[in-house]
């Protein structure tokens, strides 16, 4: 990895990528840090203290996902989370909505519609939540001047903006630098959240055991904790070098005086086809009642609601004192594997990739061109992605153990993780593909 990075800097529109892409994080970093006005901090800060106390998980993970910016209430509060929100919703009406799933299927033109409407839900959304957030910390004493509609507005408006823009530096991202600009703008919000939990757990299981002269337990905490870490790391790896591949062979053809064809390739099926996304989704979902219903102040608590948003959070799942909330991560799983079998439907198509390979003279062994061909991946890709989403599903479940049963009161776990590796990794893959790109001499050389 050092190796690539190190040769990626002696070209220089690469160079330039990753510079790009380090100055958009700095801006970034630092818009996480800027304060909205409007906000009585002291009064924040003691509601936010209070809310890490009831539903910690939720909102830890949450502002893990704004890379702090909804603990120090900066004009990136938002963040991302409405574009993720608003890519679901497009997404899942592709397949409810003809007219969007015309588009989804006329190419570059199509896609890039779908994106302008991803924008505008985006912004929708953005109005939506900013709304929600300051009505409710209006109703709860926490701006500077109680029901003063121009504060409430100048919120509103700050919140969309910062995430109208957070929206733009991923795409700019995206055009100008290296990787997945919205996956990139997640993951380094989650990493700027990593020292404080691993000084939190560091404190937790191994400082206060040392303390307390108990050594052996500290030195063991400190193993697992490693343990699990790189475990995860490694699961992670291989689920997303993973693939099947599945050979093809081309007919021999004569073009002329010359017999061409009569080679061998093959199509690779990667077992975490979906990558992140079924994650990011899930947990998208599963948060957002949850941030929701404590901005506007409505908990629940001992009502039906109330139970249905803790066993949403994951703060209160593989908790031994609260087994019944536990029903909330088989939710999440199921929603996990759905994600990954619907997302991957609509980034590879089966029928188009047969009729490809019978136009082009190519055959799978021992199957028929043409629908059987079809048939056949469809099979075989159903098979992989269950694999992966039970992979997927192991890598997030397994920190999400060790937090309901030890407490271990962390904002990142299985969940980011995945994200922060499947990202680099992909990023990595796209920095050495350019530099193949750019290396490449051609035949005729």
């Amino acid at each position: 990895m050092l190796e690539s990075v190190r040769n990626a800097f002696k070209v220089k529109e690469i160079r330039n990528r990753i510079l790009f892409t380090l100055v958009a994080l700095i801006v970034i970093r630092f818009g996480c840090q800027l304060p909205i006005p409007g906000f009585n901090r002291a009064n924040f800060h003691m509601w936010y203290s209070q809310l890490l106390g009831s539903e910690g998980n939720t909102f830890g993970f949450f502002n893990a996902f704004t890379g702090g910016s909804f603990e120090n209430m900066s004009i990136f509060a938002l963040n991302i989370t409405p574009y993720i929100t608003s890519s679901i919703i497009i997404q899942l009406l592709t397949i409810a909505i003809p007219a969007l799933e015309e588009l989804q299927r006329e190419g570059e033109e199509g896609r890039k519609m779908l994106v302008s409407i991803t924008r505008y839900v985006t912004i929708g959304l953005s109005i939506i939540e900013a709304t929600a957030m300051a009505i409710g910390f209006n109703s709860q004493g926490i701006l500077e001047q109680r029901n003063d509609p121009l504060t409430i507005i100048m919120i509103i408006l700050g919140l969309t903006a910062g995430s109208a823009m957070l929206m733009w530096i991923g795409e700019q991202i995206q055009e100008y630098g290296i990787g997945n600009g919205i996956s990139i703008v997640l993951t380094i919000n989650i990493i700027s959240r990593l020292p404080g939990d691993i000084t939190s757990l560091y404190d937790m299981f191994v400082k206060n055991n040392f303390v307390d002269g108990k050594i052996l337990i500290a030195i063991v905490a400190a193993v697992v904790i490693i343990a699990v870490i790189l475990l995860t790391v490694v699961l992670v790896i291989l689920l997303n070098d993973a693939e099947r591949r599945i050979p093809v062979q081309y007919a021999k053809k004569v073009l002329g005086r010359k017999v061409v064809g009569g080679n061998s390739s093959h199509i690779p099926l990667k077992v975490n086809t979906a990558g992140v996304i079924p994650i990011i989704f899930a947990s998208s979902l599963m948060q957002f009642p949850i941030v929701i219903a404590q901005l506007l102040g409505r908990d629940g608590g001992t009502t039906m609601w109330g139970h249905i948003l803790r066993a949403l959070n994951s703060g209160n799942w593989c908790n031994p004192n609260r087994p019944v909330y536990s029903i909330g991560l088989l939710a999440y799983i199921i929603m996990v594997i759905f994600f990954a079998y619907f997302y991957t439907s609509i980034t590879f198509n089966p029928l188009e990739v047969a009729d490809n390979l019978k136009k082009q003279g190519g055959f799978i062994p021992g199957i028929r061109p043409g629908r059987p061909t079809s048939d056949y991946l469809t099979n075989m890709l159903n098979y992989i992605i269950f694999i992966g989403a039970v992979g997927l599903t192991i890598v997030a479940v397994i920190p999400i153990f060790f937090n309901g049963f030890f407490g271990a009161d962390v904002s990142f776990g299985g969940t980011s993780l995945i994200i922060i590796v499947g990202v680099i990794l992909d990023t990595i893959k796209q920095v050495e593909s350019k530099m193949l790109v750019r290396n490449y001499k051609g035949f005729l050389s």
